[in-house]
């Protein structure tokens, strides 16, 4: 798919930053997003041995945590449900 038809899909304000913070070796919210649903992602390449000592949806638990408090929950699941609706839509465009 086109990055312009990716920017189109539902959570792409989520996945696409993160895969440039991947590429970039920054570790941010939605760098570690994208880490922890790599696989769904089909963004493994980028991801590499990376695994530090926590997994990334771990360590993305905790930075939300520190950042939000007792707000994390809830954004964390909303997070990660808006990085499920990309895979689920860009798999459904790449098989039409």
């Amino acid at each position: 798919m086109r990055r312009q038809d990716l920017t189109q899909l539902p959570g792409a304000e989520i996945v696409l930053p993160g895969i440039e913070d991947l590429e970039a070796g920054r570790e941010t919210v939605n760098a570690l997003a994208v880490r922890a649903a790599a696989t769904r992602l089909e963004v493994e390449d980028l991801v590499g041995d990376l695994d530090l000592e926590q997994p990334a949806a771990h360590r993305l638990y905790l930075r939300l945590s520190d950042e939000l408090g007792d707000a994390a929950h809830s954004r964390y699941n909303a997070i990660l449900a808006r990085v499920v609706s990309f895979a689920r839509a860009a798999e459904h465009a790449r098989t039409g």
